[in-house]
């Protein structure tokens, strides 16, 4: 196999960031008629380009297999909603956006957030690649286009009167392939004076925190400030400020706008992220080699726990079918025999299988009949609303358990 190149600056990947091994597409749900058919398993090998640093998988799937009909509703988990009104307030306040702005988000999803801007009066426009969400989008009166985005998109929508004054991409820009080619049509559609903000999990946090099981097939990038700060800067453009979120557990929001543009001067926020990379190492090639041990003591930890809680005769379930999930389970080669199910509360996944380890998905009302000893928390970035949510199993003694960062069992 011909070697790889960095999807940012075009230098050939020598260095491995982390091996997770063979895995399923994280959202590729299996049907019941589905069992007993091949399934397709890539290889979740992570790269660290010694050039720009920029943390990435190769690309093998095509992004039309992956997003053109997505399982993923985003309007399903009530933090994730309160996040995306409070984003929207904020923003038209700070920047004082009204009836004359044009809004353009990138990958909408079913509109949850851009309906926040229509009910102030302002114009938007979604593009969401999968027809079956932005379906969803339209029936509730958000104007959206069925397109992936890049620079032709880019020039279309400016021909079509939607140079943009706000341009919004949550949890996208790690999901392109094209990374140059998706920032090049950021730079089309921006008006001189106009703004980007884009939020994808921080590559700082990912290693902090060891939360290796949010590295999927559909997330082909893991940024650091310095590294996304090379992309842009590349397509003439430069990032301004940066906030860092607790969503998906520890995001980066960055603010980004035209070289040219005066009108926004770099933000003390930004240079203090900066300096703290530096000083955490992600400058230097090392820091990224340091990972992959951390990654295996962690499987071994959780099958630890696993087998020992089985030998006990005791059950543990899951709580989740979240992509981080699939790629947890498969890499540790957890299956029914360590784990009888899980559950979740999309209608959409209940019914079906997690992909690989065929560990079936239920409804939450699964674990009140069924009385497990442990729940296991797969969506740990939302542990505390789960367990809020869960916490009548405390009734017959249940226990709930967190994987990552490393396996803690709540009493």
């Amino acid at each position: 196999m011909g070697q790889s190149l960095c999807r940012s600056c075009g230098a050939t990947l020598d260095h491995t960031f982390v091996d997770l091994g063979m895995s399923p597409l994280a959202n590729s749900y299996i049907r019941p008629e589905q069992l007993n058919r091949m399934e397709p398993f890539y290889p979740l090998h992570v790269y660290v380009c010694e050039k720009c640093l920029l943390v990435q998988l190769e690309q093998f799937s095509s992004p039309h297999d992956i997003f053109s009909d997505y399982a993923y509703f985003s309007s399903f988990s009530d933090s994730w909603l309160a996040h995306a009104k409070a984003y929207v307030d904020m923003i038209a306040e700070r920047f004082h956006l009204d009836h004359k702005a044009k809004v353009v988000e990138i990958a909408s999803n079913d509109g949850y957030l851009l309906r926040n801007f229509v009910a102030r009066g302002i114009p938007v426009l979604g593009v969401e690649p999968a027809a079956n969400v932005a379906e969803v989008a339209k029936k509730n009166g958000i104007n959206t286009r069925v397109a992936f985005f890049g620079e032709k998109t880019a020039l279309d929508l400016k021909e079509d009167g939607w140079s943009a004054d706000l341009i919004i991409g949550n949890n996208v820009l790690a999901h392109v392939p094209e990374l140059n080619d998706f920032v090049k049509g950021l730079k089309v559609l921006l008006k001189p004076t106009g703004l980007i903000t884009m939020e994808f999990p921080h590559l700082l946090q990912l290693m902090e925190h060891n939360q290796f099981d949010t590295i999927y097939h559909e997330h082909f990038s893991y940024f650091s400030f310095l590294a996304v700060e090379q992309v842009f800067a590349r397509h003439g453009m430069r990032l301004f400020d940066v906030e860092e979120l607790s969503t998906h557990g520890g995001s980066l929001r960055i603010y980004a706008c035209h070289d040219q543009d005066d009108s926004k001067p770099i933000q003390s926020r930004a240079r203090e992220l900066k300096s703290r990379e530096n000083l955490a190492g992600f400058g230097e090639l090392n820091h990224y080699l340091s990972f992959a041990p951390k990654v295996e003591a962690t499987k071994r930890k959780l099958l630890s726990f696993l087998i020992s809680a089985r030998q006990e005769g005791k059950r543990v379930v899951g709580y989740g079918a979240p992509a981080k999930g699939n790629t947890l389970l498969n890499y540790c080669g957890v299956r029914t025999d360590l784990m009888n199910y899980t559950v979740d509360r999309s209608p959409h996944k209940q019914g079906q299988f997690l992909p690989g380890v065929h560990i079936p998905i239920y409804a939450p009302e699964q674990i009140r009949q069924t009385r497990p000893d442990y729940v296991l928390i797969l969506p740990w970035n939302l542990r505390d609303e789960v367990m809020q949510q869960m916490a009548f199993i405390r009734e017959w003694g249940g226990k709930f358990v967190v994987p990552i960062p490393e396996v803690k069992v709540y009493p």
